[in-house]
């Protein structure tokens, strides 16, 4: 009984979140099946390579290529997609998700100021975060996880509140894939 309402109350608090961070509340991506139950763990919690369960980024970000529904994404070095949030402006060297926000949508972040890639063809680079952290940027435009994004090939945030999309190649927003209007 105390997993379930644990459960409830995490699935709650996700909610809450996506509602703080992009728009109208209740909108969830076209892949998320209906009547999910469980709440995953963040990436930063589970398949982070920039991450680890205490929040400390790792040396290096590689990011690599791969192929998924929505066509040819950007993904970390394990796999995970990488996000753009529109709400973002690009070489303003701030990120516009915060405090609830960045719960649901934690910044892929490094040590280096020059991360490395691997088939990724647009100009990589960092902003600092709040708390001191070098966030990796892509075209000017800062990268997330989605929390709800619990394994490698997961794109579950793609078109979320018609303000987060995958990352292609070239520093481009993914937007066709969402089937949300825009």
């Amino acid at each position: 009984m105390k997993s379930r309402l644990g459960a409830g109350f995490a699935i709650l608090a996700l909610t809450a979140a996506l509602a703080a961070c992009g728009g109208t509340s209740g909108t969830t991506p076209a892949s998320t099946p209906a009547g999910t139950a469980s709440a995953p763990a963040t990436p930063a919690e589970s398949a982070s390579p920039s991450a680890t369960s205490t929040g400390t980024p790792s040396a290096a970000v590689d990011l690599k290529t791969a192929s998924s529904s929505a066509g040819t994404i950007v993904v970390d070095a394990k796999g995970m997609s990488v996000y753009f949030f529109t709400k973002d402006t690009k070489d303003s060297g701030t990120s516009a998700c915060a405090d609830a926000c960045l719960k649901a949508w934690p910044p892929l972040t490094t040590t280096s100021t020059t991360p490395s890639a691997d088939g990724v063809t647009g100009k990589l680079g960092t902003i600092t975060t709040a708390d001191g952290k070098q966030q990796v940027t892509l075209e000017g435009m800062p990268l997330y996880y989605f929390a709800k994004d619990t394994k490698p090939g997961d794109v579950l945030g793609q078109g979320v509140n018609n303000v987060w999309y995958l990352a292609d190649p070239s520093g481009s927003m993914i937007q066709a894939a969402s089937g949300a209007a825009y």
